[in-house]
């Protein structure tokens, strides 16, 4: 087989062979799908002579080294991976998108579909009948019997464009004219298969398909096969006429049995046409067969593409975004660009707390009620939950089996000021990071089910950006922990040392003390003496406890009662030298929690303190109480004696505020919102110690808007085991 050198050169750079947008349509719909079988992304890529010819070029190439020829387009999906063809139908679609091959009238796509698998039908059919054993290779020789007319028509346009308007009715002449370019279409495909590393038996079938038939009558079976299934393919009279006259000299076939055969081939092509969405007729004018469907078809791949890009540049921006926040607005943005959906909820899933907390951007006007949002897991009647425990997207649209949802997800869709709401897990690693919630209408719903697996793509990338983010924390938290771990295993070295001396002064102080008389001034002097070596030993068991993470008995406390305490003892140092007005709202008959009263204790002191020492030009102190069952906003959502919920402690204050820069590191260690040589480890160990005590803290705060902690303690629970 000889051809051109020009040819040859042109046809070693091909890259893409056009597809019509049906089935491409059809196969990334078919790829997406959930615990798809290789055997239905095989259906598809059967039937179009581009798709099957680059799967099992790529399958048999040197790269993959497959001990045997691949043949089936079942085995090339197996052995490539249903990843691969993913990939190769984003690939194919995007050329298609930007190429239009398939819009010309004189090299008309559907018409060269349409032969091309009939011709393929025909030949299985023609296996089947003369008891054939390589039915699979008869039908995807079928399939590629014409492939080089495709090559042709993409790498000459113009030269084969003028051929096939000259001598479109004169196939002979057709013939003689690719000649006369170098090459024929059968050549060109033979040359191609040969070089693609195919089977050379089915490579033989495509290069003599236009062979005079009294040199076909010695050929091997697959060749006559072709052959006769080629000449059985047309729709011209006298060609058929040829067909029937092949079909009765190779395999003696009567015109009955070829009628059936024929027969049965359209009825299979139909059902093909039609499961595709592809409208042919082909006795119609090449000029008029491309219909609104196709059109329609074109749009909808146009689209795909589109969508895909998009996604595509949005998972970037996600996987760039360096905070919480920033990974937030990009999730943001990204489901309103690409789903044209304006109302989103995300929620993240607390481990310690067992819950679903909401999260917010600064700017959000209802940072503080989304802030608010927490769903405890044990809340199992809610979307909410059934989608983070399940992992499966679900919606309020389509809950018929239960007649009751939970008032929770009532009060979601009327926040979000919808109809209903979609929800979607967020999930990486097989780790539960959080569900994000949109709100839409039953219209929205409907469109964007269709998307719902694109969407999906997006979220998974949004719960990966996240988890990536929550492990980048986890690994400075640890980091953290064993500097103050080897901090406190200092401070009891330190402590070991320091005692000892304190105990033997204090020892002769004692000793001085019964040598004078009890009337002796220097007594007084002496009890000052000991007090300031008691505190000095007090100090010593503060630092001995820092980053002690040892289990502290827990009791019943009455927050309210406690925080009097504490405020009657700053009143005096406090109030008076900050000029610092205090303002109590305690919610009346909280309930009792079960903590250990001196962590307590440390937390409120620490938050007072620093309240008091940042509004030095005076202000106001703000201390509220309030029992909550975990809600939106003020509504309790969680009643009844099966969930006492928890109890809210809110400090805030007039001062200058916290920057952003501080705020996103406020809890870490010797990070401080204060001037002058401040440690910087007072919020670390509030933070610690919230955490004993299976609570959550929060901070909001703005430069020039002053400053308000807020921290959730359980009711019915002591610290950590």
């Amino acid at each position: 087989m000889l051809i051109k050198k020009s040819i040859s050169d042109q046809l070693s750079t091909l890259k893409q062979l056009p597809t019509l947008p049906h089935i491409l349509l059809q196969l990334i719909r078919t790829c997406n799908q959930d615990n798809i079988k290789i055997s239905e992304i095989a259906k598809v890529i059967e039937k179009d002579p581009s798709l099957i010819s680059k799967i099992i070029k790529l399958a048999n190439s040197a790269y993959f080294s497959p001990s045997r020829k691949i043949v089936t387009a079942e085995d090339a999906v197996g052995f490539l991976g249903t990843n691969a063809i993913k990939s190769m139908a984003i690939c194919s679609s995007v050329y298609e998108v930007f190429h239009k091959t398939s819009t010309n009238a004189v090299f008309n796509m559907k018409l060269f579909w349409w032969h091309s698998l009939k011709c393929a039908i025909i030949a299985k059919l023609i296996a089947k009948a003369t008891k054939f054993n390589g039915g699979d290779e008869a039908f995807l020789s079928g399939v590629l019997h014409d492939i080089g007319k495709l090559v042709m028509w993409v790498n000459f346009p113009r030269q084969y464009a003028d051929l096939l308007k000259a001598h479109a009715s004169q196939p002979d002449l057709v013939l003689a004219g690719e000649s006369q370019m170098g090459a024929t279409h059968a050549e060109v495909g033979a040359w191609l298969l040969d070089k693609w590393n195919f089977q050379s038996f089915i490579a033989d079938s495509v290069l003599y398909h236009h062979y005079p038939l009294n040199r076909i009558l010695h050929a091997l079976p697959l060749v006559k096969m072709i052959y006769v299934a080629n000449a059985l393919s047309t729709v011209s009279n006298d060609g058929l006429a040829d067909g029937f006259e092949a079909a009765q000299v190779v395999f003696g076939f009567t015109q009955t049995q070829v009628e059936s055969l024929l027969s049965e081939a359209d009825g299979e092509l139909k059902s093909v046409s039609e499961s595709l969405g592809i409208e042919i007729e082909p006795q119609a004018s090449k000029e008029t067969i491309t219909t609104e469907s196709d059109r329609d078809r074109r749009k909808d791949l146009a689209q795909e593409v589109r969508d895909r890009s998009l996604l595509l540049g949005t998972i970037q921006n996600l996987l760039g975004a360096a905070d919480e926040q920033a990974i937030l607005r990009e999730s943001y943005h990204g489901i309103q660009t690409l789903f044209d959906v304006n109302s989103v909820l995300l929620l993240v899933y607390n481990s310690e707390s067992q819950a679903l907390c909401g999260i917010a951007l600064p700017e959000d006007t209802q940072f503080a009620m989304i802030s608010d949002l927490f769903v405890p897991a044990q809340l199992e009647h809610s979307l909410l939950i059934q989608c983070l425990r399940k992992g499966k997207i679900l919606d309020s649209f389509s809950r018929t089996s239960d007649p009751m949802p939970a008032i929770l997800d009532e009060q979601i869709i009327r926040f979000l000021g919808r109809e209903g709401i979609l929800c979607l897990p967020m999930i990486a690693y097989r780790e539960t990071v959080g569900v994000m919630v949109l709100g839409m209408d039953s219209v929205e719903y409907s469109h964007l089910s269709a998307q719902l697996k694109l969407l999906k793509m997006f979220v998974d990338q949004a719960a990966l950006a996240l988890h990536v983010h929550q492990l980048k924390r986890s690994q400075v938290s640890q980091l953290q922990a064993e500097r103050l771990g080897a901090s406190s295993s200092m401070a009891r070295r330190i402590i070991h040392e320091v005692n000892n001396p304190l105990s033997i002064i204090k020892n002769y102080l004692k000793i001085l003390g019964m040598k004078l008389s009890t009337h002796n001034l220097a007594q007084d002097e002496l009890k000052i003496i000991n007090e300031e070596i008691d505190r000095v030993a007090l100090i010593l068991r503060k630092l001995n406890s820092f980053s002690d993470d040892r289990v502290r008995e827990a009791e019943a406390v009455d927050v309210n009662e406690l925080l009097s305490d504490l405020l009657k003892i700053t009143n005096e140092s406090l109030l008076d030298h900050f000029n610092v007005k205090l303002h109590f709202d305690l919610e009346p008959n909280l309930p009792a929690i079960m903590a250990d009263r001196n962590s307590l204790k440390q937390i409120f002191i620490n938050l007072i303190k620093n309240a008091f020492e940042a509004m030095t030009e005076g202000g106001n102190l703000r201390v509220q109480t309030r029992h909550i069952a975990g809600g939106l906003g003020d509504e309790p959502l969680l009643g009844g004696p099966d969930y006492p919920g928890y109890v809210e402690i809110i400090i805030s204050d007039d001062g200058p505020g916290i920057s952003e820069e501080i705020k996103a590191k406020l809890f870490e260690p010797f990070a401080t919102t204060k001037k002058d040589n401040h440690s910087g480890l007072g919020l670390s160990i509030v933070h610690n110690l919230v955490k004993t005590l299976k609570g959550t803290i929060s901070c909001e705060s703005a430069l020039g808007k002053g400053t308000t902690f807020k921290i959730r303690l359980p009711i019915g629970t002591g610290s950590e085991p």
